[in-house]
């Protein structure tokens, strides 16, 4: 019997009726709710709830500044602090605007997510190579995902939510453009053999996956235990490695986003040079948007020897 592909299955199932997901539900209502709601309305209440996270969310935040501490050693506590209240703004924002992607229609989301760089997507695509995209955890990836993959099909690949009702809903949303998410159990094949049929996919490389098989390389203003895949990975699928950069522009209330050019080959050759090159895309990255990265993350939790942990 063949192996069966380890993909989240976003059919509805009479479980997630079960009373224990009913206060997901009123979430889930009250996001669609702010979904339909225009920016202009919705904005202001989301800076209004940035107040409230502020006040309650002490441990993401403590970890939010060790980050930004370690990473901007230049930045005084008072600007730690002000990109820390920017960053929880734009969570809120983005978070009570998740919705839309999986009710607005595909003419919307174009508006509302300007597309930039498409054109070296196109020269992949013309030369018959899939895409790795390269994309850091920054709050409006989710947008990044469902902007490409109405233009080109996409895959992903996620860790599943302990929460079933919550799980179904943010992965129905992923795949609302006819996309595919894979459980990460699926390993590595699974991608490699997405690549060979010709499917895209974003990898997120910045995730600390602790000291086994990574290589520390430099990263802002420290080094990170970083996991070099993506060059081994991209050669066997014959794909391009292109870096995605997105943030939310509050003026223009428009995310903006930008596929970059691809990482020359040459410079993941071997595993030290591709954690540099990895970890030097997502600087990039990172640094356009900084108030967009999620810095609750542990993401500089595996340290050298003999360095004293972080955290």
């Amino acid at each position: 019997m063949a192996r069966q592909a380890k993909y989240f299955d976003t059919r509805f199932k009479q479980s997630l009726l079960h009373p224990r997901y009913w206060g997901t539900w009123l979430a889930i209502a009250v996001l669609f709710l702010f979904g339909v709601l225009p920016a202009t309305v919705r904005d202001p209440i989301a800076k209004l709830l940035a107040r409230v996270v502020m006040k309650v969310a002490s441990k993401p935040i403590r970890i939010a500044k060790v980050n930004i501490t370690h990473c901007f050693p230049d930045k005084s506590p008072d600007e730690v602090d002000e990109l820390i209240k920017q960053n929880v703004e734009t969570f809120v924002i983005t978070l009570l605007s998740q919705a839309e992607l999986l009710i607005r229609s595909k003419a919307y989301l174009k508006r509302r997510i300007q597309l930039n760089g498409f054109e070296n997507v196109q020269a992949a695509r013309d030369a018959k190579q899939p895409i790795i995209f390269i994309m850091p955890h920054v709050w409006p990836m989710e947008y990044a995902g469902l902007r490409i993959n109405l233009e080109i099909p996409l895959v992903t690949m996620v860790k599943a939510h302990r929460n079933g009702l919550f799980n179904w809903f943010s992965n129905r949303m992923r795949s609302s453009q006819g996309g595919r998410v894979y459980m990460r159990e699926a390993g590595i094949r699974a991608l490699l053999a997405e690549l060979k049929n010709d499917n895209s996919f974003f990898y997120l490389p910045d995730e600390d996956l602790g000291p086994d098989k990574s290589i520390f390389a430099p990263f802002m203003g420290t080094v990170k235990a970083t996991l070099p895949v993506v060059g081994r990975l991209a050669q066997a699928g014959n794909a391009q490695v292109m870096p995605v950069k997105i943030g939310y522009d509050q003026q223009a209330k428009q995310f903006i986003m930008t596929v970059m050019p691809a990482i020359n080959p040459q410079e993941m050759v071997g595993k030290e040079n591709e954690a540099i090159a990895l970890n030097k895309v997502v600087e990039q990255v990172i640094n356009a948007y900084p108030e967009q990265y999620m810095w609750f993350l542990k993401l500089l939790k595996t340290r050298p020897l003999g360095e004293k942990e972080f955290y």
